[in-house]
Parts: C-alpha cells; structure tokens; sequence
C-alpha cells in the first residue's frame, strides 16, 4: 500500500492529486489540493506553493505528510507574454496642441474659433475679435461669467473658453450668449495664448463631429493637404468624445520620436523568415507556420520586437540559472491588439489607442530547472519526488478518466501561460505539443486594450460577465436582461458599469461603455484561445487535419471560463468534432487532470 501525490505546476495554479494504490494496483483517489502557483512556473520560486497545495490536499484526506510514498512532478515549460509596439511608440502631433480629454461636464454648445487670450487679459481685447478665453485657477465662476458678459457687451466675440477648474456649466448657465466651455484642463498654464484655436462641445449623448474629423480641422485651420496629414492623430485621439479643443502653435513647438517596431526572424530546423512586426500578427503567425519546428526567435536590435524578446530571455536566464545563450524560444503566439499611448502636446493627459502587436514566447529551457525543485523539495520533506512525465501526455490520461470518454481521444489543456493539446491513439501512443499563449495573454490583451495599467482588474473582467446599474434598484446585464434587487445598491456603482463576482458588484474605472467591454474581452479570447485550439490540434493530428479528430475534451483552468469553452466548441463544431469540458474522476471538472495522471503512471499501467 502506497500514498502517491501528483503535483501539476502550472502558470496560474499548482494542483494536487492524492491517491492510495494498492500492492495489486488498485488506486483510490483520495483528495485534491489547489493553489495559486508562487513565482514563474518551473523556477524554484515555486516551491512554497507546492508544499502549500499539499498541505491542503493531505488535510483534506487525513494523511499526515511522512505518510507520503512519492510525489510525482509533470515537466514544466515557462511561459512570458509581452507586448511589442507596431509602427510607433506615441502619437506623434506635429505643429499643434490637443485637449481632448472629454470632461464629465463641458459647458455650452457648438463649435467656436478664435485666438486664444488670457482671462485677464479680456478687457484689452478689442470690439469685433474672435477670441477664445483662457480661464486660469482660482477664478470664481461667478466673476468668470460676470467678465465674459461685460465683454460680451463690448462687441468682443467669445467663441469659447477653456477652464482648469470644473465649472463650465456655472459659467455657461450665467452668459448671455451660447458658447462652448471645455474645462478640468489641469496644465492651463500651458494652453499658448495668441494662437488660432477651436473648441467644440456636443449634447449630452453625442460626440463631436468637426474636431474628429482631420478634414474638419483642416476646413478649420485652412490647411494644405501635407499638413492635414498631420494632424490625422490628433482627429483620431479625439473620435468619441463629447469635447475637445485643438490649438495651432508655431512650427517646432511639438517634437517627434519614433522607435521602430522592428524585424523578427524566426529560425526553424530546415530553413528560417523574417518579417517586420509592422506587417501584423497574421503574417507573423504564417512565417511561424512556414518554419515549423521552431528552433528560436530573434528581434532586431536596438527595436521594440528586438527588446522585449531580449527581455524574455533574460528574465527566464536569471530564473533558471541557464546561461543567457541557451534560452531558446521554441513557440510563438502574435496578436494584433491596441495600446493606449500619450499624446505628445496634450495638456490634460490625452491618450490615443496605437495598433500593437502582443506577443506571447515559450522559452525552452533544460530539464534542469525542475530537477533543482525536485531536489530541494526531496530535501526539505525527506520524500522521494520525481520528474514522472510530459504535461500534455499526463493530461490525456488525467482526460480518459471523464465519465463517457475513451480513446482515441484529444485533449486542449488551455492554462494560464500556454495551450497544450495531445492525442492519444487506441493503442496507447501519445502525442502532444506545447504552445505559447493562453489566459494571462488574455489578460495582457484587456488590460492593454481598455488603458486600465491594473491586472487584478483585467483578470476579474476576463471571469466575470458584466452588468450596467441603470438605478439604485436594478442592473441591466450584457444579455440585456434586467435584474431588480429589494434592497438597493452601493451608492459607488450607480450609472457605473460592473463586474458581477460572487463577492458582490465591482466598478470599472473608466469610461468605456459596457458594450466596448464585452467586445474586448470577447475578441481577446477568440484571438488566444481559439486561434491556439486550432493550432494545437491541427500540430497532434495524426495527418495535420483537425477533421480527422473525432472528440475533444476541454482541461485546465480557462476551460472554466464562462464562456471559453463555448466559443472553442463552437469553433470545432463545422469540423464535426464532438467537444467539451472534462470532469475529472467524475468530481473535478476541467480541474486536476494533469496531476491526476501523474498519479496514475505510478502504477505502470497508464490507465
């Protein structure tokens, strides 16, 4: 009789399995363990989180550690996504300065230009002059709009203000006149006075149609045709905004930088690509394709491709002790997606979204790195661990264990750093393949996407779907419906987009409407997950052709997504394969099925 634990190590989680086997083979499973995993997986940083996760599976069965035969590690592959920029690294606004950074609530109405002039500067202004006012801080509304009047009176022609502090619509209900009023412009000292400028301000509900438009501006400013393409950034920083103000300074006022994507060259066992990030990830993937096997990937020098490939190496260098030279990159994943970038010459923190390239590297490291952990744990607990076997084939097994399965089977294990599928033939044979990119792409893409620099945020609203509170009373969800609650909500999430956790509502910090949301998450998903489901099957299929598989079975812990498995099957179903999540041991679910199979090689058997 022998106590065996099964340790899976994996991006997100390190999950245990717990099994009695008898002297005749005979197994009893007896407990499962889960814990967020502790440093990047397959570094000794993992540790504390392995002996964490048996702690609680051993607890949970009654068994006291010492009582432990052997524990059973699967090979761990690590796995960085980064970003890399396509094309430039900032919007690049060349003779002009923007405010675009839409206010909660702008003033007034319309479109007005004039030549900017400083409040107190107002009464010098002559009769019959096009101006537009600068309002510095600490200005009463009151006297603000006092001041405009008089001038007003004089024959001066307002054509609209720009305010540092929140009250354009005091001032606006106190004139005489309808003028547009952008306000919360925080660097007003830095608006250039005695330049030609334009704002515009739209109902509540609509955006602005001029300022978003590079002909708009053009027709505004009366520019040449060289010099509308220039401010084609600026129209596109300002598209969906209720208002904005541009200002035209002097030439040279605004300086460019640019640092190139880059070239990538992906090497491959016959024959190597190279190809410029600029041309978008499904050229990339297709030079991937080309060149399979990958061997390794290198980024030009001195660009944005080169430098975070470099930085892969070097952060799994450092983790692994493995001499920088020897990290290989042995898959790679790209994305097209969108990266929020400053715009230089803004004066109230103005972004634009930028096309990006995401990309996710395998890097290929020895079997030393699991070897230091398998030592340092025998180590520590006095227990024999070993290295019993490849991830992907230890997930078939862990598979063939869901109620109504059986070979030959395919398995997509879709964790948090990489997609793995394998197959299993009805004669025992196994093949598998390991992919970049899995849920922390996801992740990395919505968090990049939505401008929210906060991943704890992006991962809540890859899990969760989404609702819009429309009263202290009710909520109308993504699917349309509306949900009515007998108590009313938290005050904080009124008129707010949510995230819907079982711990309660969760606000989302931004201004993107809950259909923006949804669809980011959505095609970020169908990006990772369902592009890698297709790639890795179509790698185990006995003839390159995912038509020739028959069932699939959905393992890991994004198959628990709420929605994941759904969009893969329904991207297998015009194969005619039969697909869905697995539920190890009948109990588990998606969850386990790695650990669960290192358990059941300790019999010899397989199953």
């Amino acid at each position: 009789m022998a106590i065996v634990a099964g340790v899976d190590i994996g991006n997100s989680t390190t999950e245990v399995c717990i099994a009695r086997v008898s002297d005749s083979g005979e197994m009893q499973f007896l407990s499962s363990g889960i814990i967020k995993t502790t440093g990047i997986k397959g570094t000794t940083a993992n540790i504390p989180g392995i002996r964490m996760a048996l702690a609680d599976a051993l607890k949970s069965a009654g068994v006291d550690m010492h009582d432990l035969k052997q524990i059973r590690f699967n090979e761990a592959t690590p796995v960085i996504g980064d970003l890399a920029m396509e094309t430039i690294t900032e919007t690049i606004i060349t003779e002009s300065t923007m405010i675009g950074h839409n206010p909660g609530t702008p003033g007034g109405l319309g479109l007005g230009v004039g030549k900017t002039v400083a409040f107190g500067e107002l009464d010098q202004v002559l009769s019959g002059e096009k101006v537009i006012v600068v309002i510095p801080a600490g200005i009463d509304f009151a006297d603000a709009a006092q001041s405009l009047n008089w001038a007003f009176d004089r024959g001066v022609l307002i054509e609209g203000a720009i305010a540092c502090q929140d009250d354009a619509v005091l001032i606006a209900n106190r004139l005489e006149k309808t003028i547009p009023i952008v306000d919360e412009v925080t660097l007003i000292d830095k608006v250039p006075l005695g330049m030609l400028a334009a704002v515009e301000v739209t109902e509540p509900g609509n955006t602005i149609q001029t300022l978003s438009n590079p002909y708009g501006i053009a027709t505004v400013f009366h520019l040449t045709p060289e010099e509308t393409k220039m401010v084609v950034p600026i129209a596109r920083a300002l598209i969906g905004n209720r208002s904005a103000v541009v200002v035209r300074t002097p030439q040279g006022d605004v300086k460019a930088r640019t640092i190139p994507a880059g070239a990538i060259t992906i090497f491959g066992q016959r024959h190597r690509e190279e190809i410029d990030v600029d041309a978008g990830s499904t050229k990339i993937m297709q030079a991937v394709e080309r060149v399979q096997p990958v061997v390794d990937v290198k980024g030009e020098p001195g660009t944005n491709a080169g430098g975070m490939l470099e930085r892969v190496r070097q952060v799994m260098s450092d983790l692994t002790g493995q001499p920088l030279n020897q990290m290989n990159i042995q898959d790679l994943l790209s994305v097209d997606t969108f990266i929020p970038q400053e715009v230089r010459g803004g004066l109230a923190g103005e972004f634009a979204l930028e096309n990006a390239v995401a990309l996710a590297a395998m890097v290929k490291t020895s079997r030393l790195p699991m070897q230091q952990i398998a030592d340092q744990l025998t180590a520590q607990l006095g227990i024999p661990v070993v290295i019993a076997g490849v991830e992907a084939n230890m997930a078939v097994l862990g598979a063939l264990t869901t109620p109504g399965t059986d070979k030959p089977l395919a398995i997509l294990d879709m964790g948090g750093g990489s997609t793995d599928a394998a197959i299993a033939t009805r004669d025992g044979k196994t093949h598998s393949i390991h992919l970049a990119g899995a849920g922390d792409m996801v992740t990395m893409l919505i968090n990049s996407e939505l401008g929210l620099n906060d991943i704890d945020l992006a991962e809540d609203i890859k899990k969760h779907s989404l609702a819009k509170v429309e009263s202290l009373y009710h909520v109308r969800l993504e699917d349309g419906t509306v949900r009515f609650y007998e108590e009313h909500l938290p005050p904080q999430v009124f008129a707010r987009v949510v995230i819907l956790k079982e711990s309660g509502m969760v606000p989302i910090p931004t201004t993107h409407s809950l259909e923006k949301i949804r669809h980011v998450r959505r095609e970020a998903k169908k990006k990772v997950f369902v592009t890698n489901a297709l790639r890795a099957l179509a790698r185990v299929a006995p003839t390159g052709n995912v038509r020739h598989i028959e069932f699939v079975v959905m393992v890991g812990g994004s198959a628990l997504d709420f929605e994941v498995a759904d969009m893969v099957a329904d991207a297998l179903a015009e194969y005619g394969i039969v697909c869905g999540r697995g539920n190890i041991r009948g109990t588990e679910g998606p969850r386990n099925a790695v650990a669960t199979g290192l358990v059941l090689t300790y019999t010899g058997d397989g199953r």
